[in-house]
């Protein structure tokens, strides 16, 4: 009954017909952003990091069926100093030259508590970065674009929020200057051909 009743909230929102099939996905012309905030000697740093592919389903009256894989080019990461920089991507960090991109993996779709996107979501998956992979989860919006039907899913927009540890994927160097938390926000244009 829980099942029926969000695959029809689904449905409202996006005024599907039942029948609609998943539809692939590609970054769109506006692309997408990782941005990511970390706290060094207590003063917030901001970084982003560019997207490299992407390959994206969505199921919009089976969310749960959706799927996401995002690979990050590390080597192209950047703060807003050259110095903090460096640091990022040296060994005892990111060790961006043996380890040149980040992987995520979705597993898992939640919706929010009214069973519609449009109330949000979380997006479970495996991050894989230095070669270690470990569980992550992101709460997660997706909006149509402003004008369009209610049914018109060919261009969306995404923002993923989350956080993580980062002595879990051993990038714990210069520990007695960073936090271990670092937030992540990515927002991506998509677009499909269907």
């Amino acid at each position: 009954m829980l099942r029926r009743t969000l695959i029809a909230g689904v449905i409202a929102l996006f005024g599907l017909p039942a029948f609609a099939a998943p539809l692939p996905y590609t970054l769109g012309s506006d692309g997408a952003t990782i941005s990511y905030t970390f706290t060094v000697g207590g003063e917030k740093m901001v970084g982003t990091v560019p997207i490299a592919s992407a390959a994206l389903t969505i199921d919009a009256t089976n969310l749960s069926a959706s799927t996401a894989e995002v690979t990050a080019d590390v080597r192209r990461a950047r703060t807003g100093l050259i110095f903090a920089t460096e640091a990022l991507k040296s060994n005892s960090i990111l060790a961006a030259n043996d380890f040149p991109e980040a992987r995520f993996q979705s597993t898992r779709v939640f919706l929010g508590n009214s069973g519609r996107i449009d109330d949000g979501a979380a997006l479970e998956g495996l991050l894989t970065l230095r070669g270690v992979t470990r569980p992550v989860r992101f709460e997660a919006q997706m909006f149509r674009q402003p004008g369009t039907a209610a049914g018109d899913l060919r261009a969306l927009n995404v923002l993923l929020r989350g956080s993580v540890n980062r002595r879990d994927f051993g990038a714990d160097g210069y520990s007695e200057l960073v936090d271990d938390t670092v937030q992540i926000e990515i927002k991506a244009h998509i677009e499909t051909e269907s």
